[in-house]
C-alpha cells in the first residue's frame, strides 16, 4: 500500500515538473519589462553563449571563464550548468520513470533527511511539499542507479539547489554527471577515501600559507575535518546563504573542486587575526555564526579574495599520489602481519609523541624567537628615523670623500719629500770632495745646501699645514654630528615632554572620572539604603494594616453571627430555650473571665480559619451588650453547638427540635404542641463545653 502511495506521488510529481519544464523553481519565468541596459546586454550576452554554446567553449574560453566567475544570471542557470556539465542528453534521463517504479533500500535515510534539507526554504516547507516530493525521487532514483554510493546525508543539499533551478529529471541528470566526472561519487562512497585526501590536501596549504594559524590550531586540538568537511561535502551549501553558495556553484560547475580549495583558505586568510585569540570552542562558534555572513552583501568580495590565494594543480596531483601510496602500504601491511601492523603502528605512535615533543619545543623555541624579535623592534623604536638616517649617510659620503682628497694629497706630499730627498742625496754625493775645489765653489755648494734645506722645510710646513688642514675638516665634521645629535636628543626630549604632558592630563582626567565614579557610587550607595529602608516601612506599615483589617474582618464576622443569632431567637417562642442559652452564656462568661486571669494564649484561636486571640481582650461592657443579642440569635446557638461544643445525638435532636418548633409557631397556629418528654430528655443529656474555634489551647 505504501509503495503504491509513494508511486502515485512520485508520478504525480514528476508529471507536474514536466509541466513546468524550462523554467526554474525558484526564480521568475519571465524577465522584467523595466530591466536596465546593462542587465538587457547581460542577457543578450548569454543569450547567444547558450545558442553559441559549442563555438565559446573551444575558442573563447578565457571569456566565458571569466563570465562564470562574475555569475550566471538566474534565469540561465539551468540550461548553463546542464550544457556545463554535457547532461543535456543523457540515455538515463529515459530510464527515470522506470526508476521511479522500484524501491530502493534507502527510502527511510532519504525520508528522514529530507525535512533537514533548506528547512526555512519556502519550496521544501511542508511534509507533503512539492520541493519534498521531487527531492524524494531524484535521491531515490540515483540510490538506484548507484547502489554501491546508495544515499549519503550531504547529497541532499546539492540536489535540492539543483530542483531550485529545473525540473527533476534534468536535476537527476546533472547529478548524475557531477557524480561521475567532478569526484563527488568519490567523496559520498562509504569509505569517503576522496574526503580524506581533499582535507590532507588542504591542511598541506593552510601548514605551507598560513603556518602560525596552523600551529595555534594544532595547539587548541582543532582538527581541519572539523570544520572543513562540509565544505567539500556539500560545496558551502550549507555555509553560506544561497545567494553566495550559488556563485561558488557556478564557478564549481566549471572549474571542479579547486574553487573549494580557494574560497576555503581565502576564508582562513580573511579571519586569521580573530582566529589566533580563540580557543577550540571559540573558534566553533565562530565558523558557524560568523563565517557565513561576512559576505552576504558583497559576494565578489569572496571571489575575488578565493583567486588571490595560491593554488598549485601539479602540487596536489603530488599530494594525491603520495596519499595513495601511503594508502596502498597501510592496506598492504593490514593484509600481511597482523602482528607486525600493530609493532608497526606501536612504532608510529612512538614517533608521534617524540614528534609532538620536538613540536612543544619548537613553540617553546618559537616563543624565545618572538620575543627576542619584539625586544628587537623596541630597540629599533629607540633608533633615528629614516629622515636621520638619510641625513648621516650623506654626511658619511661627503667625509669619505674628504677622506679620499686628504689621503690623494698625502700621496703626493710624500712623493714630493721623496724627490727631494732624493735630489738632496745626490747633491750629497756630489760635493763629497768638496775640500779640494776653491773656496768660491764652496760657497756656491754652501748655498745651494740653504737652498735645499729651505725647500725641505717648506715642504715639510706644506704637509703639516695641509694634515692640520684634514684634521680641522675631521673636527668639523664631528661637531656637525654631535650638533645632529644634540638636536635629535632635543627633539626627543621635546616628543617626551609632550607625552609626558599628555600623560598627565590623561592622569588628570582619569582621576577626575575615578572620583566622579566614586561620588557616584557613594550616593548609589545612599540611595539604596534609603530605598531599603522605604522598603522597610512600607513592609512594616503594610503589616499593621493587614493585622488591623484582620481584626475589624474577624470583628465583622462576629457581629454578623452574633446579627444571625439574633434573627433566629425573634423567630423563636421558645422560653425554656432561651433558658438554657442564658445558662450556657453564663457559664461562657466566666470561663472567659477565668482566661483573661490567666496568661496569654501561646497559640493563637480561630474561628472559622481566622484568629480571634485579640478578640478575647474585648472589655466586659461589650460583652455585656451582646448578651442579648446572642440570646436572640439561634444561628449563634447553632454554631456553639455544632462548632464549639462536642453534642451527643441526643442534644442534636434537641436543637433541631428547637428549630422546627419555632419555624412552626412563625408559620401556622394550628401546629401541635411539642412533645415534653422530649426536651426533658434532651435536657437530662445535655452537657455544655465550652471550646472556642476549631482548636482552642488548654
Amino acid at each position: 500500500m505504501m509503495e503504491s502511495l509513494t508511486d502515485s506521488k512520485s508520478m504525480r510529481s514528476m508529471n507536474g515538473s514536466r509541466r513546468n519544464s524550462g523554467s526554474s523553481l525558484v526564480s521568475s519565468s519571465s524577465a522584467s519589462s523595466n530591466l536596465s541596459h546593462l542587465e538587457e546586454d547581460t542577457w543578450i550576452l548569454w543569450g547567444r553563449i547558450v545558442n553559441e554554446w559549442d563555438e565559446w567553449r573551444k575558442k573563447k574560453e578565457k571569456l566565458l571563464k571569466e563570465l562564470i566567475r562574475k555569475g550566471i544570471p538566474h534565469h540561465f542557470r539551468a540550461i548553463v550548468w546542464q550544457l556545463l556539465c554535457s547532461a543535456t542528453d543523457m540515455p538515463v534521463k529515459n530510464q527515470y520513470s522506470e526508476l521511479l517504479k522500484m524501491s530502493s533500500p534507502c527510502e527511510k535515510l532519504i525520508r528522514r533527511d529530507i525535512a533537514r534539507t533548506y528547512p526555512e526554504h519556502e519550496f521544501f516547507k511542508g511534509q507533503d511539499s512539492l520541493g519534498q516530493e521531487v527531492l524524494f525521487n531524484v535521491m531515490k532514483a540515483y540510490s538506484l542507479v548507484d547502489r554501491e554510493v546508495g544515499y549519503c546525508q550531504g547529497s541532499a543539499f546539492i540536489v535540492g539547489l539543483l530542483l531550485m533551478q529545473m525540473p527533476e529529471e534534468e536535476a537527476f541528470c546533472v547529478f548524475v554527471r557531477l557524480m561521475q566526472e567532478y569526484r563527488l561519487r568519490e567523496l559520498f562512497k562509504p569509505s569517503m577515501a576522496e574526503l580524506g585526501l581533499c582535507i590532507y590536501q588542504f591542511e598541506y596549504m593552510l601548514q605551507e600559507q598560513l603556518p602560525e594559524l596552523n600551529i595555534h590550531f594544532r595547539s587548541q586540538s582543532f582538527l581541519t575535518s572539523m570544520y572543513s568537511s562540509s565544505w567539500f561535502l556539500t560545496l558551502f551549501l550549507t555555509t553560506f546563504p544561497l545567494p553566495v553558495a550559488t556563485r561558488v556553484f557556478d564557478i564549481f560547475m566549471y572549474e571542479g573542486l579547486e574553487i573549494v580549495f580557494r574560497v576555503g583558505m581565502a576564508l582562513l586568510q580573511f579571519n586569521q587575526a580573530e582566529l589566533m585569540q580563540l580557543d577550540m570552542e571559540g573558534m566553533s562558534q565562530y565558523f558557524q555564526k560568523v563565517i557565513p555572513h561576512q559576505f552576504d552583501s558583497c559576494p565578489d568580495k569572496l571571489i575575488l579574495k578565493a583567486y588571490q590565494v595560491k593554488y598549485n594543480p601539479k602540487k596536489m596531483k603530488r599530494l594525491r599520489t603520495e596519499n595513495r601510496l601511503l594508502k596502498q602500504r597501510i592496506e598492504t601491511l593490514e593484509k600481511g602481519n597482523p602482528r607486525f601492523t600493530e609493532e608497526f603502528v606501536n612504532h608510529l605512535e612512538t614517533e608521534l609523541e617524540q614528534s609532538r615533543l620536538r613540536e612543544m619545543e619548537t613553540l617553546g623555541a618559537l616563543k624565545e624567537m618572538q620575543d627576542k624579535v619584539l625586544d628587537m623592534e623596541k630597540k629599533n623604536s629607540s633608533l633615528p628615523d629614516e629622515n636621520n638616517v638619510a641625513r648621516l649617510q650623506e654626511e658619511l659620503k661627503a667625509l669619505k670623500v674628504r677622506e679620499v682628497a686628504a689621503l690623494t694629497s698625502l700621496k703626493e706630499l710624500q712623493l714630493q719629500v721623496k724627490d727631494l730627498n732624493d735630489s738632496w742625496q745626490a747633491h750629497l754625493s756630489r760635493t763629497g770632495g768638496r775640500w779640494k775645489e776653491s773656496p768660491r765653489k764652496n760657497t756656491m755648494n754652501d748655498l745651494q745646501d740653504e737652498l735645499m734645506t729651505i725647500r725641505l722645510r717648506e715642504a715639510q710646513a706644506q704637509a703639516d699645514l695641509r694634515e692640520l688642514r684634514q684634521r680641522l675638516v675631521e673636527l668639523e665634521t664631528q661637531d656637525q654630528i654631535h650638533s645632529n645629535l644634540l638636536n635629535r636628543t632635543e627633539q626627543e626630549c621635546l616628543g617626551l615632554q609632550e607625552k609626558l604632558q599628555y600623560l598627565t592630563a590623561q592622569n588628570k582626567g582619569l582621576q577626575t572620572q575615578l572620583s566622579e565614579t566614586k561620588r557616584k557610587h557613594a550616593e548609589s550607595e545612599c540611595k539604596s539604603k534609603e530605598e531599603v529602608m522605604a522598603v522597610r516601612l512600607r513592609e512594616a506599615d503594610s503589616m499593621a494594616a493587614v493585622a488591623e483589617m484582620r481584626q475589624r474582618i474577624a470583628e465583622l464576622e462576629i457581629q454578623r453571627e452574633e446579627g444571625m443569632i439574633q434573627g433566629q431567637l425573634n423567630n423563636s417562642d421558645s422560653s425554656q430555650y432561651i433558658r438554657e442559652l442564658k445558662d450556657q452564656i453564663d457559664e461562657l462568661k466566666a470561663e472567659i473571665r477565668l482566661m483573661k486571669g490567666q496568661k496569654p494564649f501561646e497559640d493563637s484561636m480561630g474561628f472559622d480559619g481566622i484568629h480571634i486571640v485579640s478578640h478575647l481582650a474585648v472589655d466586659e461592657d461589650s460583652l455585656h451588650s451582646s448578651d442579648e443579642e446572642l440570646l436572640t440569635n439561634p444561628m449563634v446557638v447553632g454554631a456553639l453547638q455544632d462548632v464549639l461544643y462536642p453534642l451527643s445525638p441526643c442534644n442534636a435532636r434537641f436543637l433541631r427540635g428547637m428549630e422546627s418548633s419555632g419555624k412552626e409557631s412563625d408559620g401556622s397556629t394550628d401546629s401541635e404542641p411539642e412533645d415534653p418528654t422530649s426536651t426533658t430528655e434532651a435536657d437530662g443529656e445535655m452537657e455544655p463545653q465550652i471550646i472556642f474555634g476549631e482548636t482552642l489551647s488548654k
